[in-house]
């Protein structure tokens, strides 16, 4: 018997399949936001509409000063994955919806340990009212995030 995808799943697959627009040297991620099993946006890493992208350029500044992951998101050229998606809707379309990331490290063109919003996208989610994140772990496994749980109660994930 032939068993059907669960829906965040399904949702993971779209925005891992967004991910493949991206154009960062180093991690790519895919998001959508969905409510009510509507696809309200999506969203990949990416330069500025209209800059050069550094997959264009072949050079990932960052690397370049030797930044770790995680460090020096002031000297990126990318709008996030979450970012882009949450530009792209209307706050009154985001209330209570739930965004679904993925990431993948390019170079080793497998799933990015850890995936979840940095701080900055933490803070615009809030502001979106969007209320889950699920995140990819591997092509089944995934996370469940709880927005009001795990940054607004513990609003110093916010700042650290």
């Amino acid at each position: 018997m032939n068993k059907r995808i669960d829906k965040h799943n399904h949702y993971l697959n779209i925005a891992e399949a967004c991910l493949e627009r991206g154009t960062c040297l180093r991690r790519n991620y895919g998001a959508i936001i969905v409510k009510n099993d509507e696809i309200i946006s999506s969203g990949y890493v990416g330069s500025p509409r209209g800059c050069v992208n550094c997959i264009d350029k072949g050079v990932c500044f960052r690397e370049e000063l030797g930044m770790a992951q995680n460090q020096g998101y002031d000297k990126c050229r990318s709008v996030h994955a979450e970012m882009n998606a949450i530009i792209s809707a209307s706050r009154r379309d985001m209330l209570g919806s739930t965004l679904y990331l993925v990431g993948k490290i390019k170079k080793e063109n497998r799933y990015a340990d850890g995936v979840e919003p940095c701080l900055l996208c933490r803070r615009l989610i809030i502001n979106a009212g969007i209320k889950t994140i699920v995140v990819r772990r591997d092509k089944t496994n995934f996370e469940v995030l709880d927005v009001e749980e795990r940054y607004v109660k513990n609003d110093s994930s916010l700042f650290s």
